[in-house]
């Protein structure tokens, strides 16, 4: 358990056998919670959002207004950037990215100049960057392959899953292909929302 104040919290809307995505990277009705509701919520900065926002139902909505001003940075892997061309420069949660990668980014940061990314070249650098940007902050590190090597590594303090009534069967695992150590996690809190049931674990002292 990392004492200082910037937690890492891995989380992801996942489902109910243990799959963020399917193999082509296609999430089905995994997100529909976010958008079965009334009220909208913006999850970036004020600067960075975009037109249209998520529209989760109540339960949900009010746990997300807690959680997402708490994300000082976000923490993702070379796969997701590519895949979303880093969101045009725009951090999905939080105010700044730290991109795990091994390649250079081309010409990425000269289209964006002024995004608020960085890009580190192992897990452990990325989240000692993030850790410094975020000021105390919570730093959020997605789900996947990134989550499964940080598991290995010891860098998790909690355990978010956004459970979505689905079984998949097959697809992309919250903590990747990676063989994850036994880890013990406290009793949950749980927040069940429609069509989602909101999970949190903290990492139990080791």
């Amino acid at each position: 358990m990392n004492d200082d104040n910037s937690r890492v919290i891995v989380g992801a809307t996942v489902s109910v056998d243990g799959f963020i995505a399917d193999r082509n990277d296609g999430v089905g009705p995994l997100f529909d919670w976010y958008f079965n509701g009334a009220e909208e919520l913006h999850a970036g900065p004020r600067q960075y959002r975009p037109q249209g926002g998520y529209r989760p139902a109540a339960r949900s909505a009010e746990l997300l207004r807690e959680t997402w001003p708490r994300v000082g940075v976000t923490v993702i892997g070379r796969r997701l950037f590519d895949l979303t061309d880093g969101w045009g420069g725009k951090p999905a949660v939080g105010d700044h990215v730290v991109v795990v990668t091994h390649r250079d980014p081309g010409d990425w940061p000269s289209r964006y100049p002024d995004a608020p990314f960085e890009f580190a070249g192992s897990l452990e650098a990325a989240v000692r960057r993030a850790k410094d940007l975020a000021a105390g902050r919570t730093v959020s590190l997605t789900a996947g392959d990134l989550a499964g090597q940080a598991l290995l590594a010891g860098l998790v303090d909690q355990i978010d899953m956004y459970v979505a009534p689905v079984v998949f069967g097959a697809g992309i695992r919250f903590f990747g292909d990676h063989e994850v150590p036994l880890t013990l996690l406290e009793n949950p809190s749980v927040v069940e929302g429609d069509r989602v049931t909101h999970l949190r674990y903290r990492i139990a002292s080791r």
